[in-house]
């Protein structure tokens, strides 16, 4: 059993320190394009042929927000991998395709079956990668855990579980279930496993009996499990984080499998041409590449990622956070304002700031503007990107002035801003009035 003392749980302001050191490069602009392409392929296939109930809601998933969990949306491109590559099955294929009777219908099958063993390697990937992740979790909360019977308990617990589980997405599926359907089940018992983890550090549900006898388990990893999941809690770090590149491949694969799907259900009335078949399979290309990458990305952070620090590291962070700098973040494509009302010319306001640097310095843009009382605007300082900056600027005018940074030319990272601003009015020397000053 691992020794816990002097730790406590990850913090949220930890893994903001933590992930400050893994930026994810960025996803290539190649996604935002191909998504748009295929898309639009995908809406001149029903422009004139009605969509089944069943299409409209593929389609409306493809054009609604991605789920915000990062967990949810790795379940949800492995349900659409899954759907692609029953699309691509023989069987599945148009009636048309399946005699292969010209030599563009020959040239098409080729191409699908590229297509398809590029998203077999990319779901057997993502599905070793949950499977591992999930042990690797599991086995490190366990070498925190006495290894005694109360250790054997605890993963007796886990395994009927899990059989629980498994015999009811076999049941699904025996039944006639569909993708969808197991889909569904499969993520219900992803919440099903979050709740168990809360109630085992909560000593409530199917614990309640078992933590009775848990004398000795650390308190710090019972606060863990119970605590790691909240929806405001570490992990929403990591989305926020993690989860705009990923919420972008999420919404490239639906569209290829919209496209797909609109398409065998009208590929006799109007085949593919060259250009429609380039784009499908650039599409694909881009998508298994960029999502292996991710995987390969998150999958580093993951395993290096810590589940417990010390009191002086969760300190040190706090302090920082407690002195006379505050400290925001800046979401990409948006900005941070600061407004200051001065009321004596000769006043001088005064800035310092700098960003929270991780692996790849990152910079913000900064400027300061007046704005009069009828909302005119004249801009003080001119827009200039900074990674840190200190100075100060001595007022002509009183009234409303508003230092702006400015986040908005990013696309995928949020910029984590320390600052401090004052305003300090005229000195006065002995003697004389602020009125003799303002003269």
């Amino acid at each position: 059993m691992a020794s816990t003392e002097g730790l406590m749980p990850i913090t949220r302001a930890f893994l903001a320190s933590y992930y400050d050191k893994y930026p994810f490069p960025s996803l290539s602009h190649d996604v935002s394009r191909l998504t748009d392409q295929i898309h639009s392929m995908a809406n001149d296939l029903h422009k004139d042929s009605p969509l089944t109930q069943g299409e409209s809601s593929l389609v409306l998933e493809a054009e609604s927000h991605p789920p915000h969990k990062v967990d949810e949306n790795l379940w949800k491109n492995r349900e659409q991998l899954e759907e692609i590559l029953f699309l691509l099955e023989n069987s599945n294929w148009p009636p048309a395709l399946q005699l292969q009777s010209t030599s563009e219908d020959a040239e098409l099958v080729s191409v699908l079956g590229r297509l398809g063993e590029k998203f077999r390697c990319t779901l057997k990937s993502l599905e070793t990668f949950q499977s591992k992740n999930s042990e690797f979790v599991f086995n490190t909360v366990m070498t925190y855990m006495p290894q005694d019977f109360r250790g054997t308990l605890i993963r007796q617990q886990r395994e009927r579980s899990e059989r629980n589980k498994q015999a009811e997405v076999d049941a699904l599926i025996n039944s006639g279930g569909s993708i969808r359907d197991r889909y569904a089940l499969l993520w219900h018992q992803q919440m099903e496993r979050r709740r168990q983890l809360a109630q085992l550090g909560s000593a409530t549900g199917v614990y309640k009996t078992l933590v009775k006898y848990l004398i000795g388990v650390p308190q710090v990893l019972l606060d863990f499990v119970q605590k790691i999941n909240d929806d405001d809690g570490p992990m929403e770090e990591q989305r926020q984080r993690y989860g705009p590149p990923l919420y972008s491949l999420t919404k490239m694969v639906l569209n290829i499998r919209l496209f797909l799907s609109l398409l065998w259900r009208r590929f006799e009335a109007g085949k593919l041409s060259r250009n429609q078949i380039t784009v499908l399979e650039e599409a694909v290309d881009v998508y298994t590449s960029e999502f292996q990458r991710f995987i390969n990305f998150i999958r580093e952070v993951f395993a290096n990622s810590p589940f417990f620090i010390t009191a002086e590291e969760a300190g040190a962070l706090e302090a920082r956070k407690s002195d006379e700098h505050k400290e925001v973040s800046v979401p990409a494509g948006k900005t941070h304002e600061v407004s200051l009302t001065v009321d004596a010319i000769n006043s001088y306001i005064a800035w310092d700031f700098s960003l929270v640097q991780g692996r790849v310095d990152m910079d913000i843009g900064f400027s300061m503007e007046y704005i009069n009382p009828s909302g005119q605007r004249t801009q003080i300082l001119p827009y200039r990107r900074y990674g840190a900056n200190q100075g100060n600027f001595c007022t002509c005018l009183s009234g409303n002035y508003k230092l702006i940074w400015d986040n908005s030319y990013s696309t995928f990272f949020k910029k984590v801003l320390r600052f401090k601003v004052d305003c300090i009015p005229p000195v006065v020397e002995p003697g004389l009035s602020s009125d003799q000053v303002d003269e």
